[in-house]
């Protein structure tokens, strides 16, 4: 595993996300993937997505 690999993520929450609680996202960018975990259980379960179907993933969302 790189350095770059096995350095921690620096998350941000969704800027659809309020305050008030709810269902937030929250997203880590890195050179070859977007990572996304549930803000309310971020020691749970991540996913990482390559960053051209993360691409084709939003433009399919901004679709609806």
């Amino acid at each position: 595993m790189s350095t770059a690999e096995s350095a921690p993520l620096a998350w941000f929450k969704s800027s659809y996300s309020g305050n008030e609680g709810g269902a937030c996202l929250e997203a880590a960018v890195t050179p070859g993937a977007i990572h996304v975990r549930d803000s309310k259980a971020p020691a749970r379960a991540q996913l990482a997505f390559p960053r051209a179907e993360w691409a084709a993933f939003v433009r399919f969302a901004g679709e609806r």
